[in-house]
C-alpha cells in the first residue's frame, strides 16, 4: 500500500511516466489491438441492461456532476457485474486512493481523487472522481500507468480501464511501452458505447485468465 501512495505522489504527467518509469507510447499500430479485436457478442438481456444503465446515468447526471459513490453504483458496478468480474475465478484488490488536483479556468484549484480496483493483479479498473468538475481522463492515465509499471512481471501484458463515469478508455503496458485506446462516452446520441466497453472488458477478462 505504501508503494502505491509513493507512486501517486510522484507520477502525475506523461513526461514523468517516461522519465521516472521509462515507459514510452508505442508507435506500433499492432501494439494494442485487443480493444478492437473480435469481441464477444452481447445477449439481448445484457443489451437491455446496458440501455437501462445508460438511462440511469443520464437521469442522475441531469442535476450535475456525479460523485464517486454514485458513479460506482449507477455505472461501474453494473458493468463489472455484467462482465462476470464478481464471480469465480476473478478476485479484486483495492489500491490506496490518490488525491489529484488541476487548475481551473479562473485559477481555482480543483481537487479530486483516483481509486483503483485490480483484477487478478493484471487488470486495473481506475475511477477518477471530482466534487466540482469532471476531470479529464488524461489526468488519470499517468497514475494508471504508474500502478501497472510497479507490477512484479512487467514482461507480461497488463491492461487498465480508466473512467470518470462519463467517458472510458483502455490502456495496455508491455515491457517499457504502453498503448491507449479510443475514448468511449456514455453520453452518445446515436449509439450506446457501453456495449463496446462491456465487450472489451469481457475480452480482457478472458485474456488475463489465459495469461
Amino acid at each position: 500500500m505504501t508503494r502505491s501512495l509513493a507512486i501517486g505522489e510522484n507520477i502525475t504527467t506523461f513526461r514523468q511516466v517516461q522519465e521516472k518509469l521509462g515507459l514510452t507510447l508505442s508507435e506500433d499500430s499492432q501494439f494494442f489491438t485487443e480493444w478492437m479485436a473480435e469481441l464477444p457478442a452481447l445477449s439481448d438481456t445484457e443489451q437491455a441492461r446496458l440501455e437501462q444503465v445508460r438511462r440511469n446515468y443520464l437521469y442522475q447526471v441531469s442535476d450535475g456532476i456525479l460523485l464517486e459513490e454514485t458513479i460506482k453504483m449507477v455505472v461501474l458496478s453494473p458493468l463489472l457485474e455484467l462482465a462476470g468480474f464478481y464471480q469465480a475465478p476473478y478476485k479484486f484488490r483495492t489500491e490506496v486512493p490518490v488525491e489529484i488536483e488541476a487548475e481551473g479556468d479562473n485559477g481555482e484549484i480543483l481537487r479530486g481523487r483516483i481509486d483503483a480496483l485490480v483484477l487478478q493483479d493484471k487488470l486495473w479498473i481506475v475511477l477518477i472522481e471530482s466534487k466540482k468538475t469532471t476531470f479529464d481522463l488524461e489526468l488519470a492515465i499517468p497514475q494508471s500507468l504508474a500502478y501497472m509499471a510497479a507490477h512484479s512481471e512487467p514482461e507480461q501484458p497488463l491492461y487498465g480501464m480508466v473512467t470518470n463515469g462519463s467517458s472510458y478508455l483502455f490502456v495496455k503496458t508491455l515491457s517499457k511501452q504502453y498503448g491507449i485506446s479510443d475514448l468511449f462516452a456514455t453520453r452518445s446520441q446515436y449509439r450506446n458505447n457501453l456495449y463496446e466497453v462491456l465487450r472489451i472488458l469481457k475480452h480482457l477478462g478472458q485474456l488475463i485468465l489465459q495469461s
